[in-house]
């Protein structure tokens, strides 16, 4: 399979030019290691991978040796495995000048990223990768932030494919591992049914303690029925036969292992009434198709939740390239106890952009209004519109359009 650009590739090789270590975190089969590799390709950069045992021993036993038999600069994969490194790690740093000594991969725990944080405070920078985004698939990196601006918008959809909604089923229907490229659904399936069991559940067990897989499972298929919705800690706790405690930590685990994210609601202290109950969506719609059994996209496109997995793949795709962006956006959803809501409220340089995703064609553009609930919150309401399947963006009125979802 050819290698696929990535989008984190600028700011990784960014973030090495001013830190001596990096460490890549994310779900397990994401493409941290091939990305890391192939960005290796032009230099000399010891590998070791923590996977073998015999490498994983002696960096748990004897880190020092380790680092004489691996020199940097070196890439290590799986690096949660020997945490015994990261002390060892920062009396290097503290004895160079030079950038970029360690690029570290790590799948992701609390417990990692704590040690790290502790261990190398100052000295590492910690990205956090996610699966292919559409445009990754389409060879389109680079393309930068979305403005939301009618004139930008227009600028924009001209690098893309028309919207086809054929095509981003698809796209949601199959999800962004790269193993499962080039799949059909039989392999498709046992590839995720492997990775459940043989990623998912040990790291459960391994990483983070729990005993109960079976109940855990039965949590990650409940949270799958969840995305795009408010999340039900209490249907999840019944269908896994756990407490509500239990449930709620089950799901801070999942979104630690980069296995779902909450989105959390809007909150501004001019505005009252707003609930304070986060939208559960899966980093992989793919996976989570899968554990809601749906056989094939257009199944999929034509079931009763296909609202619910555009607007996943919509909030994904966006979640994605600010991640990888060099600006800094604070992504949340507005609802208040009226019932009142805009899917979603993007924070940028000071100004709100409001969202509403819709899976039409052509949806009703009285949607919008229900930006006007921001008014009150005494920052500037920016650009926005209603993300939906239209062919190409088209003024709603002065501030908001219609915003063709695959160009985001």
């Amino acid at each position: 399979m050819h290698y696929i650009t990535r989008e984190l590739e600028r700011k990784f090789m960014s973030m090495n030019s001013v830190f001596k270590a990096i460490m890549l975190t994310g779900a397990r089969q994401v493409g941290k290691s091939t990305m890391l590799r192939k960005l290796a390709e032009n230099e000399q950069r010891t590998y070791v991978t923590l996977d073998n045992s015999r490498d994983r021993e002696l960096a748990q036993s004897d880190p020092k040796l380790f680092f004489q038999t691996y020199k940097p600069p070196v890439l290590i994969d799986e690096v949660q495995k020997a945490p015994s490194l990261f002390e060892t790690i920062k009396i290097m740093c503290d004895e160079t000048d030079e950038k970029g000594l360690f690029w570290l991969t790590g799948s992701e725990s609390r417990k990692l990223l704590r040690e790290a944080g502790e261990s190398l405070a100052g000295r590492i920078c910690i990205l956090k990768m996610y699966g292919l985004s559409q445009r990754e698939k389409l060879g389109l990196c680079g393309m930068g932030n979305i403005c939301f601006d009618l004139s930008s918008l227009t600028e924009r959809q001209k690098k893309f494919p028309a919207n086809n909604i054929r095509e981003v089923f698809e796209h949601i229907w199959c999800g962004g591992m790269p193993g499962t490229i080039g799949m059909n659904t039989e392999q498709r399936n046992a590839w995720y049914e492997s990775y459940i069991d043989t990623y998912l559940m040990r790291d459960a067990v391994d990483d983070n303690g729990i005993v109960d897989t079976e109940g855990f499972r039965k949590a990650l298929r409940s949270c799958a029925s969840f995305a795009g919705n408010l999340v039900n800690y209490s249907d999840i706790a019944s269908a896994a036969g756990v407490s509500v405690v239990t449930a709620k930590s089950w799901v801070k685990v999942l979104q630690t292992m980069g296995i779902v994210f909450l989105l959390e609601p809007y909150s501004n202290n001019e505005l009252k009434r707003m609930v304070k109950t986060p939208k559960l969506y899966f980093c992989d719609t793919g996976l989570c198709a899968y554990l809601s059994m749906w056989p094939c996209s257009d199944t999929l496109m034509n079931g009763a939740a296909s609202g619910h997995y555009y607007e996943n793949y919509v909030v994904g795709e966006l979640m994605r390239g600010y991640a990888y962006s060099s600006d800094v956006v604070n992504m949340t959803f507005y609802r208040d106890t009226n019932q009142h809501e805009i899917n979603l409220v993007i924070e940028e340089a000071g100004e709100l952009h409001p969202l509403e995703i819709r899976k039409s064609s052509n949806p009703d553009k009285s949607a919008v209004r229900a930006f006007n609930l921001l008014a009150k919150s005494s920052m500037k309401i920016g650009s926005g519109g209603i993300v939906c399947m239209t062919d190409r963006p088209f003024p709603i009125d002065g501030k908001n359009a219609y915003i063709p979802g695959n160009i985001i």
